[in-house]
């Protein structure tokens, strides 16, 4: 939500519980470099509980504030679009998505497009299982039809006719085809070399860092920080201890950031991840060569040919499915 720069609402649950700290768990968001209102930050909280129903009206309500303030409106008669939230493959039903209405109104035998599959709404059922004929804007709703098990973040998108929607399939799927000979294009800390000889636009390096230890995230982070350029910025999407994982590499590829890892395994999903999404994983068992290679990026001077030879090495670990720390 951060990288994507969206209105943040947090719901402390579990508040009915005897143990509940709340304040903990608000100390804990400011940690993550979310400061809730009551410490004089802008993020919004809620104490709720989902056994007891406690708080919930007023996390509608400030829900709603929050809509009104941001005016994000909706119109019923536009084009139906929901959003996925959650999918699985049911007995009896087929591949089953719960998704909820964007704008537009779904209804039942709606032909739709959602990523590279057409489908037909063949049934709808609200969120206690109860069959409706249509679903307006902000309705959560259970959707029968898919020909194929969707993407959680997936849209589903009316279409005019089946006809259409099938000749829409057709097209992203070829377009899937394509991308998978080609891999996709992310950063990585050698293009910035290329890119900071054109205009006067900085560039921008996007980090995720994870380490063996706590203590080596922030001494790594402050020398990073420490680095002045005029070209290039550093920015650290994510910094922690620990293996290097698929959630990692996802957040990676959605914000167009490079994986650094000291003394840490890369996952195999990881590895596969990175592999899919083409993601630069760099791995490093000597702190000052991160450091150092992070410098000659910043710096915009070509990294020197140990950094280059150690970088071969590492992606050739990771192509034999190593993924080693060393």
């Amino acid at each position: 939500a951060k990288a994507a720069e969206k209105t943040v609402i947090v719901a402390v649950n579990k508040c009915d519980l005897p143990g509940a700290d709340p304040t903990r768990a608000k100390t804990q968001l400011m940690e993550e470099g979310l400061t809730p209102t009551d410490f004089g930050g802008d993020i919004e909280t809620v104490e709720v509980s989902a056994m007891t129903g406690q708080g919930m009206d007023e996390l509608i309500e400030l829900m709603a504030l929050q809509a009104e303030v941001l005016e994000l409106k909706a119109n019923p008669d536009a084009n139906a679009r929901a959003a996925v939230v959650e999918a699985k493959v049911q007995a009896g039903k087929g591949p089953t998505a719960t998704a909820i209405v964007v704008t537009g109104t779904l209804k039942i035998g709606a032909p739709f497009i959602c990523g590279p599959f057409a489908g037909k709404v063949k049934g709808l059922l609200n969120e206690y299982g109860q069959p409706v004929k249509e679903a307006g804007p902000s309705t959560p709703v259970e959707i029968l039809g898919f020909a194929e098990l969707p993407n959680v973040g997936d849209e589903v998108v009316g279409m005019d006719s089946e006809r259409a929607a099938k000749k829409l399939s057709e097209e992203r799927q070829e377009e899937l085809r394509k991308n998978r000979l080609t891999r996709p294009k992310k950063s990585r800390m050698e293009d910035l070399l290329a890119f900071v000889g054109e205009g006067d636009a900085k560039a921008k390096l996007n980090i995720i860092l994870k380490t063996d230890v706590q203590g080596s995230v922030g001494a790594i982070t402050g020398a990073i920080a420490d680095i002045t350029s005029d070209k290039v910025e550093a920015a650290f999407i994510n910094a922690g201890a620990g293996a290097i994982s698929e959630r990692d590499i996802l957040l990676a590829s959605s914000s167009d950031a490079v994986v650094l890892g000291f003394n840490v395994k890369v996952e195999s999903n990881a590895v596969k991840a990175a592999r899919r999404e083409g993601v630069q994983i760099k791995l490093y068992s000597i702190v000052y060569e991160l450091i150092d290679q992070v410098r000659d990026c910043l710096l915009y001077t070509s990294p020197s040919p140990r950094d280059f030879k150690y970088d071969l090495v590492c992606r050739l670990l990771l192509e034999k499915g190593g993924g080693g720390g060393g």
